[in-house]
């Protein structure tokens, strides 16, 4: 029965689209001119990196030519938006853009094998290796041009390193460099291939042969001024000499760090910080760590502008679009009869009914579903803390009743080792209870939070906690504190457990709709098909019943990354 009323709803809105066929509109030659003005000048303001700007052309264009239904150049703008997209590190709206441009090509050519090139740097900017592999690798079946097909086996070459397999990007370059259509490359891409090379030589062992080539690599990137390429050839040196020779360890970093500040280059001046605090300058270290993390801070406020930027370029777009359909139906509906509009008003009346229950039958789901999280996220506790109390203790405390009954208590000896023993268990257990205790949510709410989180400060350790008391926490709901008290204190016994790391930043932002919480180490990380599942899904349990959110980024080498977002 709920299907009646949109079958209607289409038949009714086909009507529609029947009779507007019937207007001919004026003003196409003008839509035609209109949209390749904006295309050539996001073309221009492309060329000029005026990226803002070059992304609302295109969008502008794009819905012209959506209107005047022209495929080829729809097709060629949703690639330069989607470049764009890539190159404020909009990995995900790239992919997405690239995708849609795919679907105005049906047969393989350069365009669908820049396509796919484009979705091949995008999964290896996201970490996702076998998907990249296979983008370049549909790249080069779709070129035509011979010479043009090293660049994506290139790039493939570069995602095995990243993936450790040193042997296949050796293998692979080596193929490379021998053909005879090779030496046509440009002396750009040639020491791209040297330096790549020479890397994965050094990371499979074989370190002389290596760093000649690395080094003979930027000899050449200095010569013909490849500025860019130089950065990673720094970058490499410094990974080099960093078990060998710290001060050229840090002084091919310093050489990165400053060639990619000219170029405003971020991603790549975090790698030269990442081998500087590596290297462990004891004052200059915190210094530092600092840059990093600020550093960080500013290209993710960068990438979120321009992500918020092109969704209102898209939205308001999209707005004109619609005030612009919404004209073209005005005049269509006055050469409707009276009938016709009877029965859209029927339509639109079953349909708001329809509404109506489907936002009462949501609203019961998400309130049964919310007690299900909340009854879920106790039995866990409860499930975790009595595991714990009977891995932990009930072995231990056995093993002292034996002892006690095995051993003559008239020794002084004897009573030592038992009572050292019971003091041992009850450190534990006021440790257990001190992890579940009863947390105080009123004034000394940011006191304890503060003393929980810095009890993980060791000298091994430095624990950061940033802008803790610039919420008012005063208006916070004590549900949603204990909530995040208790996943705070898991993400540290899991960093404590597994990540080995030597620094963490917990950071503290808000607004006025929500509380934003980012958690940031530098230990050892894991893949995120390999994480520890048991205490994250106790705080995505925790934070669901609070209606919030938890992100967890990690990569190998990488460090842990978790973003916690919960509404006021």
């Amino acid at each position: 029965m709920l299907r009646s009323p949109f079958f209607y709803f289409i038949i009714f809105l086909f009507l529609f689209s029947c009779q507007e066929k019937k207007i001919i509109n004026p003003h196409i030659k003008s839509l035609k001119k209109e949209a390749f003005s904006l295309r050539d000048k996001g073309i221009t303001d492309y060329e000029k990196q005026n990226f803002t700007t070059a992304f609302y052309e295109f969008n502008k264009s794009k819905i012209l030519f959506e209107s005047l239904k022209d495929s080829a150049n729809l097709g060629y703008i949703l690639i330069s938006i989607a470049t764009i997209q890539q190159v404020n590190g909009d990995y995900y709206g790239s992919k997405e853009t690239a995708t849609e441009a795919l679907a105005y090509y049906k047969k393989k050519n350069v365009y669908t094998s820049s396509i796919n090139n484009i979705l091949g740097v995008a999964d290896k900017e996201l970490s996702l290796y076998d998907d990249a592999i296979f983008y370049y690798k549909e790249s080069i079946k779709d070129e035509p041009d011979l010479i043009a097909k090293y660049a994506p086996l290139s790039n493939i070459a570069t995602v095995f390193i990243y993936q450790k397999k040193y042997d296949k990007a050796i293998t692979l370059i080596e193929s490379i460099l021998s053909k005879k259509l090779s030496k046509q490359l440009s002396h750009k891409s040639l020491s791209r291939l040297q330096d790549n090379l020479g890397y994965a030589y050094f990371k499979n062992g074989m370190n002389e042969k290596g760093f000649n080539l690395m080094y003979e690599a930027l000899q050449t990137r200095n010569k013909i001024k490849d500025t860019y390429g130089s950065i990673e050839s720094y970058l490499h040196l410094a990974d080099y000499y960093a078990k060998k020779d710290i001060p050229k360890s840090d002084e091919n970093a310093f050489a990165a760090y400053n060639a990619a500040t000219k170029l405003n280059s971020v991603d790549e001046r975090l790698e030269a910080l990442q081998i500087l605090i590596s290297n462990d300058h004891s004052l200059q270290k915190r210094k530092y760590v600092q840059q990093y993390f600020t550093l960080n801070d500013s290209i993710i406020k960068v990438r979120n502008n321009f992500k918020n930027k092109s969704a209102k370029i898209k939205y308001d777009s999209k707005k004109e679009k619609d005030e612009n359909e919404k004209l073209r139906l005005e005049k269509a509906e006055n050469l409707l009869s009276i009938q016709k509009d009877k029965y859209l008003r029927i339509v639109f009346a079953i349909v708001f009914i329809f509404l109506v229950i489907l936002i009462a039958l949501l609203i019961r789901y998400y309130k049964n579903k919310s007690k299900a999280i909340e009854f879920k996220t106790s039995y866990n506790t409860e499930t975790r803390i009595a595991k714990k109390i009977h891995d932990e203790l009930a072995n231990d405390v056995y093993h002292v009743i034996a002892f006690a009954e095995s051993q003559p208590l008239s020794k002084e000896s004897t009573k030592e080792n038992l009572l050292q023993k019971l003091d041992d268990i009850y450190g534990r257990v006021r440790g257990i209870s001190k992890e579940n205790n009863r947390i105080d949510t009123g004034m000394e709410f940011t006191n304890s939070i503060k003393e929980m989180l810095l009890a993980y400060d060791t000298k091994e350790r430095n624990i950061i906690v940033n802008n803790l008391e610039d919420i008012n926490w005063e208006i916070i709901d004590d549900t949603k504190k204990i909530a995040i008290s208790r996943i705070l204190q898991e993400l540290m016994v899991n960093m404590k457990k597994h990540s080995k790391a030597s620094l963490v930043l917990i950071k503290f932002e808000n607004d006025h709709k929500s509380i934003l919480i980012h958690y940031t180490d530098n230990g050892i990380g894991c893949e995120k098909t390999k994480m520890i599942k048991n205490g994250l899904l106790n705080m995505e349990s925790r934070i669901q019943a609070v209606k919030g959110t938890i992100d967890f980024d990690t990569e190998p080498d990488k460090g842990f990354k978790a973003k916690i977002a919960m509404p006021k």
